[in-house]
């Protein structure tokens, strides 16, 4: 697997807990604002959901919202 995305991320060099929030949802904004403007945004999204990362923040999306589109995209296969 490819993980060359990983060098132009925008989460590189911040506090790694912006990803990692207590609270799914509330807190996840500040993580989600640097995710919006990221270049690798979807790359990291589909990292995520190909090695099923069970916790964080990974290209702009919370845990509950990857479990989502998993789930949207098996109906849709």
């Amino acid at each position: 697997m490819n993980l060359a995305w990983r060098q132009q991320a925008r989460c590189r060099g911040v506090d790694p807990a912006v990803f990692y929030p207590v609270s799914d949802e509330d807190d996840a904004l500040e993580a989600k604002e640097i995710c919006a403007e990221c270049p690798v945004r979807e790359p990291c999204l589909e990292y995520a959901l190909t090695v099923r990362e069970k916790h964080g923040v990974w290209g702009g999306r919370t845990e509950r919202e990857r479990r989502r589109l998993i789930r949207q995209r098996r109906k849709t296969a």
